[in-house]
């Protein structure tokens, strides 16, 4: 019969729990060490963001949502097209994104071929949506 392990009943829900596996061992993580990493990756992940604008997340959120479809790289020209913004801004916005080290990365023709957390290079993983579209992730 299976059981809970000790440390997974007393009163606290496993949600608002962190276990860490060490080899075959689970060891529940103390609840102020965890929280306190938490917030602070919260901030960094801020900090990196700060720049952007809706423009920065109307591409980047496009690129995420059209690469798996697509199943090739995606031109600035069929981003522009698609956002109604000039080829000009989306190659900027894209210059910043990929910059910034946030969210993309482009080819040598400058077509975005993966925007986190998809990709069209081909890579150890590899995922199906719901909808059936399937796409590389990095």
């Amino acid at each position: 019969m299976l059981r809970w392990p000790a440390y997974a009943s007393g009163g606290l829900a496993l949600k608002d729990r962190l276990l860490l596996g060490i080899g075959r061992a689970m060891i529940p993580l103390p609840r102020a060490l965890w929280q306190r990493a938490v917030a602070s990756g919260a901030r960094r992940a801020g900090s990196r963001t700060g720049f952007m604008t809706d423009d920065h997340r109307r591409v980047r959120d496009f690129a995420v949502g059209a690469l798996p479809g697509l199943g090739a790289p995606l031109a600035p020209e069929a981003i522009a097209e698609a956002l109604e913004l000039s080829v000009a801004r989306v190659v900027s916005l894209l210059d910043d994104l990929e910059r910034h080290l946030t969210f993309l990365f482009r080819n040598e023709d400058g077509a975005v071929t993966w925007a986190y957390p998809v990709t069209v290079d081909e890579t150890p993983h590899h995922v199906t949506f719901s909808t059936g579209e399937e796409a590389w992730s990095p």
